[in-house]
């Protein structure tokens, strides 16, 4: 018997595939909450990470090697900022994953810790937690096919206060983001902005922010429902100032997921054992199932 011509075999083995089903399309790439838990206990072993600190730099070097990992290659957005304790030097993270359309939508967290000398502040789920978690989405949303809007990651520094929260003294690395936006003339090409922000509690509550986009919130809260998480998405109004605020105020749509029925805020409590990676699990699945009904809207809103 001879050997069949290597045209011939391959026609066999598609025939073979199309029989068997495996040739068929992958599933795409998911949420994996046990990465995103490791990434938040990488974050804990660093101890407390503020803006200014080696930490800071050593967590910074953390999501640039992440990002190269999954095919990023991370921009750092350096800026000098005034704050109570004098000036400090703050850099944003940004990572961007190139889509059908220029236009962006921004997914968005904050990685500093809150500056505390009274005590050991870890922020395992502040901001460990909406850093982890914006680790793993980008990973996931490299691996699947490509979106229809750029997506940029955009990891802020200092959103934390120094001291009391009392204006301009926090969301350094949010305000700094938009005002060099807007003196680039880029501002107008952000289309809707996502903030994870203390989305890794055990006792997961997201309440509806009142100063987020009421049609954005609508998407989220609605592909909630749908996943079956409605009782961690709660139909319950409650105005939060965070790093989303500059972008509202300019104008981009935004909304911000934050859980902030948590004992252990700014506390020496808010450690590794008080993070769940089922929060983590149900918050990235809601924002991958969300983005394309948020990117249907924004291309009717046209």
């Amino acid at each position: 018997m001879t050997a069949p011509s290597p045209r011939r075999l391959a026609s066999v083995l598609l025939l073979t595939a199309a029989l068997t089903g495996t040739g068929t399309a992958q599933a795409p790439a998911a949420f994996d909450s046990t990465r995103a838990y490791t990434h938040v206990r990488e974050q804990v072993a660093l101890g407390p990470r503020p803006a200014g600190s080696a930490a800071n730099a050593k967590l910074r070097a953390y999501v640039i090697k992440h990002l190269a990992d999954a095919g990023y290659k991370a921009v750092e957005q350096s800026f000098e900022a005034s704050t109570p304790v004098g000036r400090v030097t703050m850099t944003n993270l940004i990572a961007t994953l190139p889509g059908e359309r220029p236009e962006r939508i921004l997914l968005t967290s904050h990685f500093d810790t809150k500056p505390v000398n009274e005590f050991r502040f870890v922020g395992a789920n502040d901001g460990g937690s909406s850093t982890a978690a914006l680790l793993e989405l980008a990973r996931v949303l490299k691996a699947r096919p490509r979106p229809r809007f750029t997506i940029e990651f955009v990891f802020f520094d200092g959103e934390e206060a120094y001291g009391e929260w009392r204006d301009p003294n926090h969301t350094y690395g949010s305000r700094h983001y938009v005002a060099a936006a807007r003196q680039a003339g880029t501002l107008g090409s952000i289309r809707a902005m996502i903030l994870l922000d203390m989305i890794g509690d055990r006792s997961l509550n997201l309440r509806r922010d009142t100063n987020s986009t009421r049609w954005l919130t609508d998407i989220v809260w609605a592909t909630a429902r749908r996943l079956g998480h409605a009782a961690h998405f709660l139909d319950e109004p409650f105005p939060v100032e965070d790093d989303h605020m500059h972008f509202v105020n300019a104008g981009v749509p935004s909304v911000d997921l934050i859980d902030l029925d948590y004992p252990d805020w700014h506390t020496a409590g808010d450690t590794l054992d008080k993070v769940s990676a089922r929060s983590l699990q149900i918050v990235g699945d809601v924002v991958l199932a969300a983005l394309p009904d948020i990117e249907a809207r924004l291309l009717k809103s046209r």
